[in-house]
């Protein structure tokens, strides 16, 4: 495939320096004659049924529309690139959409989505399509989400439809009359039986693709969306993050990573959102919501941060783990200067650290370490978060995601960072 790439990637660009725009058009049909053939044999409602009658046919006529879509995507891709230089490109991609668009819809809507590498390829070409077309695709959005979420929830297995969401978030996410539906789609997402059954650290190991599109669909809904579709999700906000302070512990690398990733981006977007509105906190608002999120899922969520520093992988989790614990400072800091006080403040953050702690087994933990942790912690994270919140507001505000600044930034870094080194064997930790 990587060699039929380049080839089709000379061809693109030949094709691309054609100065007739209908020539250029009847060229790019005649290219990809090939493809819409292979595509179009396959969702043929008349031998579509018949197809599955010889495996063996079935295969070969499956492959040929999987690499047809390879195809496609490819060509999208080199055209979106075209089209930097050369806005006439544009031309190009609107005349091979119109003829796309007609065979997606019938391939995301077959029952032949159940293979994997058809719903790669298809996913693939939907993707580049999406980001060399720009606005052309903004009509179609509902359309695609609802394919996308459908069939994720028919093929659990295949993760590549929340990859592709997200790519139509971050396109389109600043769109705010799509809210709405950018919230449905999280929310299909989100309650699809696979993703509800990550409830332990071992289900995640088990699916790290899984969580890794998942929790990075869900950063970039948090990223992208404006702050009223934000507002009304919080409930689903909540089941987001206890999900991924669950995968914060998994043994796999990049799943763990993602989760925390998505914590920290959470809690980034929620802080701005704070310090932006501090002396304007009102009901049903990002900041309202992003309280309530913290003050129900807090505990989980701190509890699951300490228990991901034990183990022998616990090293490369010490930054995201030490920002997340300085990001929830920071917004119990600012929470104390609101009317939400009552719900999160100071004294909610050091009652989730002293639980965390007394929720380890007794073997986890060296001796008197449970009795002088918590204190010595407690005072870097006042530290910490005086000095988060000072370098937001020297950056205008702007995201420095998980950057320890100041002194007491790193003096909890390099407590969180010895707490990891000391306690990477455990011998019965699982």
């Amino acid at each position: 495939m990587e060699d039929e790439e380049e080839v089709m990637n000379a061809i693109s660009l030949i094709l691309s320096s054609v100065p007739n725009r209908e020539l250029k058009s009847n060229l790019l049909a005649r290219f990809l004659s090939s493809s819409y053939e292979a595509i179009g044999k396959l969702v043929d409602p008349e031998t579509s049924h018949s197809l599955k009658q010889n495996p063996a046919s079935y295969m070969q006529v499956l492959n040929a529309a999987s690499r047809g879509l390879h195809r496609m995507g490819t060509v999208f891709n080199h055209l979106s690139i075209s089209a930097v230089a050369e806005p006439a490109a544009d031309d190009s991609i609107l005349s091979l959409l119109r003829v796309f668009w007609p065979i997606l819809e019938k391939v995301f809507s077959s029952e032949h989505m159940e293979s994997s590498n058809l719903s790669i390829a298809a996913c693939r070409a939907l993707s580049l399509a999406i980001q060399s077309s720009g606005q052309h695709f903004a009509t179609l959005l509902p359309k695609v989400l609802d394919w996308l979420s459908t069939n994720f929830v028919l093929y659990q297995s295949h993760e590549y439809y929340i990859r592709t969401a997200s790519i139509v978030i971050e396109e389109f996410g600043h769109r705010e009359e799509y809210g709405p539906l950018f919230v449905t789609t999280f929310e299909r997402f989100t309650h699809a039986a696979s993703v509800m059954a990550l409830t332990s650290s071992y289900i995640c190991d088990q699916e790290p693709d899984l969580v890794e599109a998942y929790t990075n669909f869900a950063s970039t809904f948090i990223r992208s969306c404006n702050k009223d579709a934000l507002s009304a999700c919080g409930s689903l906000l909540e089941v987001s993050i206890q999900k991924a302070a669950i995968c914060c512990t998994a043994m796999h690398r990049g799943a763990a990573l993602a989760a925390m990733s998505y914590l920290s981006c959470f809690l980034d977007v929620g802080l701005v959102s704070l310090l932006e509105h501090i002396n304007c906190i009102r009901e049903g608002s990002f900041n309202t919501t992003t309280i309530h999120v913290i003050s129900h899922s807090g505990e989980g969520l701190v509890s699951n941060v300490v228990y991901a520093l034990l183990g022998v992988s616990a090293m490369s989790r010490v930054h995201k783990c030490a920002t997340i614990l300085q990001q929830l400072a920071a917004i119990c800091t600012l929470s104390e200067r609101t009317t939400l006080k009552a719900i999160l403040c100071w004294q909610t953050l050091h009652g989730w650290l002293q639980s965390a702690v007394q929720g380890l087994p007794a073997e986890y933990l060296n001796h008197g370490e449970a009795e002088t942790l918590v204190p010595l912690w407690s005072k870097a994270l006042v530290d910490a978060a005086s000095d988060y919140l000072e370098s937001k507001n020297s950056n205008g505000l702007k995201s420095n995601y998980g950057h320890m600044q100041g002194k007491g930034g790193r003096v909890l870094k390099r407590l969180v960072r010895e707490f990891a080194d000391s306690h990477r064997n455990i011998p019965n930790l699982t």
